[in-house]
């Protein structure tokens, strides 16, 4: 029995057992079956010593026997690897098995690939005395490929983990074996020996840093969440981020007011406010004042004292906050009173999982609205990313369901003439927002119009609207404003229906 209290019920065979790991509970449904083997592979790297560590220290913590078993690390190895995350492995046993014929006495002078049934006698005969005197509830042996070398042939191999599977588990023990996949042969895998198969995948990008992600191969007698997990191995150890599954986030939320900017020819273009739970696309080339324009709305909810979310990718902390003050908006003063968070992200080193688990993060602490700045950023910075629609199709399905506003900034590749984006995502927003340049009088003007909301009426009219000191200024409608739908727009009526610049910005 633990030590910590813990019932007759919670060490039942078959019960979970907490990974210890961040996330990866809600990926296998409750954790690892108690009693039982759990294969753990990965190529050099990818982490499978930090995810045993980890399990071994939880279960330390909750007053279980823990014992790390190592054939390829010696015990001042995984100390100064513990001590970079700031763990201290007390109460954790090492065991670092170092068979006579490994060592460099000379009187033993031979090699592991000699006189091998002596060697993986003792090698299996060491683990099991070391068992028997600890009595451990959770081992974790690093050492499999050690054994697979000693054991020669694939059906010794087979025979000998076997009997250690049948030896910890009439002990009760929950195990964990590392295997670093050197040898990927179908006669020596353990996927049919394990009760479970978790793989952990290390792949280089071409820009950034490594992208890490998880993947569980079987698990008998459970539910588990399928596919692509991302992780990251950080200062503290492991954490994942389970892929994001909009089905399993329902929320109730009330249907309040739709949400307005307070400038009264916007509020009328957009339908009187855009609806909540819904995603709108901001979409128009570069300078065209995408982001302002979501700034008006994101205002007006902090002022009714919404809470609210910013991501940025494509520009710095320092740098929003001076160009949000440019148009009258003070986003420092909001943050300090707890209403707003910005999280500038570098996309180079963002998982997909880590973006969706930090908004997660936001939204449960109560943000309502939610702007992404900007998409193409991020679609630049991942290039490998070839699911990036069906990504952003859950993750603003989750949004929604949660009732929460999302908008979207997408920029269009060029400046004036025909654009395209290179990912399509208006047919997963419920709102699009169109933006463009025109030229009239000699100088370059903008244009705004609504072509989609799919919760309520809007106006088909296109507006000027300029960006000064105090924010948005949106004209009357344009019309004699042609082109727009042809990506050449131009003006054809009289210079007097056009914006002028408010007098304090003259």
């Amino acid at each position: 029995m633990a030590d910590s209290g813990e019932t007759v019920e919670d060490l039942t065979d078959g019960a979970s057992v907490a990974t210890g790991v961040p996330g990866m509970d809600y990926v296998l449904a409750g954790g690892y079956a108690r009693s039982s083997l759990h294969v753990i592979e990965g190529s050099p790297g990818a982490g499978k010593t930090t995810l045993a560590l980890q399990f071994l220290m939880d279960g330390r913590d909750r007053g279980e026997r823990g014992l790390y078993v190592s054939l390829s690390e010696t015990r001042e190895e995984l100390l100064r690897s513990a001590e970079a995350h700031g763990w201290a492995l007390d109460g954790v046993e090492i065991f670092e098995l170092m068979p006579p014929e490994l060592t460099l006495d000379p009187e033993r002078d031979q090699t592991v690939f000699y006189a091998s049934d002596l060697e993986l006698g003792e090698t299996i005969g060491m683990v099991m005395k070391e068992i028997e005197r600890l009595k451990p509830h959770r081992v974790a042996f690093d050492g499999v490929s050690e054994i697979r070398l000693l054991s020669q042939t694939p059906l010794r191999y087979r025979r000998q983990v076997l009997a250690l599977k049948h030896f910890l588990a009439a002990r009760g023990c929950t195990t964990l074996f590392l295997d670093d996949r050197t040898q990927e042969i179908e006669e020596t895998s353990l996927h049919s020996l394990a009760h479970a198969v978790v793989r952990l995948e290390q792949e280089p990008m071409a820009f950034g840093g490594d992208r890490r992600r998880m993947r569980i191969i079987k698990m008998r007698g459970r539910s588990y969440r399928s596919g692509f997990h991302d992780f990251v191995i950080r200062t503290g150890g492991l954490v994942v981020y389970p892929r994001l599954i909009a089905a399993e986030h329902h929320k109730d939320y009330a249907e309040d007011a739709p949400v307005a900017t307070g400038i009264g020819a916007l509020d009328r273009l957009v339908g009187g406010g855009l609806d909540r739970g819904t995603a709108t696309l901001v979409i128009g080339p570069a300078g065209s004042g995408k982001s302002t324009l979501c700034l008006q709305f994101l205002r007006a909810g902090l002022d009714r004292g919404e809470k609210a979310l910013v991501v940025s990718f494509d520009e710095s902390r320092r740098v929003l906050l001076k160009r949000a003050g440019g148009v009258g908006v003070d986003l420092a003063a909001y943050e300090a009173k707890g209403l707003l968070a910005l999280e500038h992200v570098d996309p180079a080193e963002l998982a997909p999982g880590e973006l969706s688990g930090m908004m997660r993060r936001h939204v449960e602490d109560g943000a309502s609205i939610v702007i992404l700045d900007s998409l193409s950023g991020y679609q630049n910075a991942l290039p490998g990313e070839n699911f990036l629609a069906l990504q952003m199709h859950e993750l603003l399905t989750y949004l929604g369901q949660q009732g929460v506003l999302t908008l979207v900034v997408l920029a269009q590749h060029g400046m004036v003439g025909q654009m395209q984006t290179t990912v399509d995502l208006t047919y997963i927003s419920d709102n699009v927002l169109l933006l463009r340049f025109f030229e009239a009088r000699g100088q370059i003007r903008r244009a705004l119009s609504v072509i989609k909301k799919r919760t309520g009426g809007h106006e088909t009219t296109i507006r000027e609207f300029m960006i000064d000191g105090q924010g948005l200024q949106v004209g009357p409608v344009l019309d004699k404003f042609q082109g727009v739908l042809t990506g050449v727009p131009s003006f054809a009526g009289v210079s007097e229906a056009l914006l002028e610049a408010r007098a304090d910005d003259a």
